[in-house]
């Protein structure tokens, strides 16, 4: 027989072909269940009682210790708090929302379930925070600073007054406009809904009236994670839902 070989059939090279090809089966089935770990089991339209998970099935839990002492699950069969929909007389109409369509988390304003607590630099401290409390921070002498200028929503109508700029610290950006409203109250404007004109800001996802409508942070310099999910989801229903004519066909 030849070098390598084990009988008159098999060799060596022969049985690491083998091998291989069993090791990366197992590695193709290990990653597509590790993959499971969020967002399965999936939830079925005929009943909440039906798991809908594929094979392979979801993996057992694995706790995760995160940077600031925190410990979480995966998977941990939490469902997302998302507000209550229409379904229509029968399956596969389309969503209809149910109150205000800017809050009801469909289509271009749905959002997502994070974490309700600040996204954090490397040292622990929040990342996006108004340039007030933000030293070596500021507005770029070659742009218009938008502070003191008045914001005007799709219709015309001014809805507020741009008070103060958050600044991404990590990304060295700047992400919010904080508004003050008619009443007192203070809102954020998303930078790439924001159209920075020399004398206005401009919003053209919502009327002025409507600013008074998104949701607010509990505190009055940081925004939580899941804060700024349902900011950016009100401004992006407002595409669709500002107004019933958005909703219509364009012909």
């Amino acid at each position: 027989m030849q070098t390598g070989a084990i009988t008159g059939y098999i060799d060596v090279a022969q049985l690491a072909l083998y091998a291989f090809w069993i090791f990366f089966a197992g590695l193709i089935y290990y990653l597509h269940r590790e993959n499971k770990r969020e967002g399965y089991p999936l939830e079925s339209d005929r009943s909440g009682s039906i798991k809908v998970q594929g094979f392979p099935s979801v993996p057992e839990p694995v706790s995760y210790r995160l940077a600031d002492g925190r410990t979480v699950q995966a998977p941990n069969d939490r469902r997302d708090n998302q507000p209550p929909l229409h379904e229509g007389v029968w399956r596969g109409m389309p969503l209809t929302p149910t109150g205000n369509p800017l809050l009801a988390g469909v289509g271009p304003g749905s959002w997502a379930d994070r974490a309700d607590v600040p996204d954090t630099q490397v040292d622990g401290t929040p990342r996006i925070v108004p340039l007030r409390v933000a030293p070596g921070f500021g507005v770029s002498s070659k742009d218009i600073d938008p502070r003191g200028l008045p914001v005007l929503g799709d219709d015309g109508v001014e809805g507020g007054e741009v008070v103060d700029v958050w600044v991404d610290r990590s990304e060295m950006l700047l992400r919010y406009l904080e508004v003050r409203v008619a009443g007192g109250g203070h809102v954020l404007l998303p930078m790439n809904f924001a159209r920075i004109q020399p004398r206005a800001v401009r919003v053209q996802s919502l009327l002025g009236h409507q600013l008074r409508g998104v949701p607010a942070t509990r505190h009055p310099e940081q925004v939580t994670m899941l804060e700024e999910e349902k900011v950016m989801a009100y401004y992006g229903a407002g595409t669709l839902y500002a107004t019933p004519q958005r909703q219509e066909p364009l012909l």
